[in-house]
């Protein structure tokens, strides 16, 4: 029998409407996850509409930008609807059916070739683009990484929290990553409640908040952390850090699919670690983890070794006051929305800088 007081779902008017949307799952009283098949779309959108909407880009033109993955497809998609053509310079991390859609979907695509040191194919990447642009003087480079128009996108889904937890006290916990997302997102929160904090997830290998001295070569960095520095993450938004190396990262991935039959990425793994450990030490506070990709392009490096995973249950971070101290597998700070200051000993830090004085 036909339901006549069934809300009929939308109907969108091009596939990056139907992707943006998160599902929200609430995980525990006071954990919620916002599930995306990839979360760089609000990204991709907000930047390409902006361009478009202010004369920088025009319909036809070809845009350009250097991606690990989820970014490349969000950008490809965003093109795809605006009449834009797109040329990614792919991570060597960029698997073929992640290259299969790209390609299908009309972009040209420059990879770099297999390596192990990921910041050297950050920096080849960076260095393709450059070149490409003295070659093309058309193209628009999208700066994913430094232009703060990828900030923008995230407005809307911060819209779509306030109305999904109305008067809940929110702490936000992501990966850092390009500091798009996290950074965005919590912007937006603020302008309704200043009170709202972000929990930031950070790889061991990572420049981004001084943890570059370590290595992890398990770890997949790309859209955790970088190599290389990052403008579009200010530091001065985060609340707390904590760094996780892939060990932690994988068992916390594993038992999220375990516990609660959500098959994510990587990132969204770590940041349900966190957030779990967040969640105990302030139970008051409604703890939301992005997680913004599926699992399927971590199967053969995380789910296939299902059996080797740690118990979540059992890990724990050293709690650290300066980030001279992280070391592997897990660590957190207080980073209190403090700037970024170099990786040195606390009494060598300007003075403003440093908790031990008062400025």
């Amino acid at each position: 029998m036909l339901d006549h007081h069934a809300v009929a779902p939308p109907i969108h008017e091009h596939v990056t409407d139907a992707i943006k949307t998160p599902a929200l799952i609430r995980l525990t009283p006071n954990t919620v996850l916002i599930r995306f098949e990839t979360l760089k779309v609000y990204a991709a959108l907000g930047a390409v509409r902006h361009l478009l909407d202010t004369g920088v880009i025009r319909p036809g033109q070809t845009v350009v930008d250097s991606s690990s993955g989820i970014y490349a497809l969000a950008l490809a998609m965003a093109c795809h609807r605006y009449g834009l053509h797109c040329h990614i310079v792919a991570s060597t991390t960029v698997n073929d059916t992640m290259r299969a859609q790209l390609e299908i979907l009309g972009v040209t695509v420059d990879q770099m070739p297999p390596s192990d040191d990921l910041g050297l194919d950050q920096n080849l990447r960076v260095a393709r683009v450059r070149e490409l642009l003295t070659q093309r003087t058309d193209m628009h480079w999208m700066r994913q990484y430094h232009d703060p128009v990828h900030h923008l996108g995230y407005a809307e889904l911060a819209q779509l929290l306030l109305r999904a937890l109305p008067d809940e006290p929110l702490t936000v916990v992501g990966s850092v990553g390009t500091g798009a997302s996290t950074g965005g997102l919590t912007r937006s929160l603020r302008e309704h409640d200043p009170r709202v904090r972000l929990v930031g997830v950070q790889p061991f290998g990572s420049v981004t908040f001084g943890s570059e001295r370590f290595t992890d070569p398990d770890a997949i960095i790309a859209g955790i952390g970088s190599a290389i520095h990052f403008d579009n993450v200010h530091h001065d938004l985060y609340d707390r850090i904590h760094w996780l190396d892939f060990q932690h990262a994988m068992a916390a991935t594993v038992g999220l699919m375990r516990d609660h039959a959500v098959f994510a990425g990587l990132s969204t793994g770590a940041a349900h670690l966190a957030a779990t450990w967040e969640a105990g030490r302030d139970p008051l506070r409604t703890h939301v983890v992005i997680g913004a990709d599926t699992g399927h392009r971590y199967t053969e490096r995380v789910f296939n070794r299902h059996r080797e995973a740690l118990d979540p249950a059992l890990l724990e971070p050293v709690e650290i006051t300066s980030p001279v101290e992280p070391a592997p597998p897990w660590a957190a700070i207080d980073w209190a929305r403090r700037p970024y200051w170099p990786v040195v000993p606390a009494r060598q830090r300007p003075r403003e800088l440093r908790k031990d004085v008062v400025p």
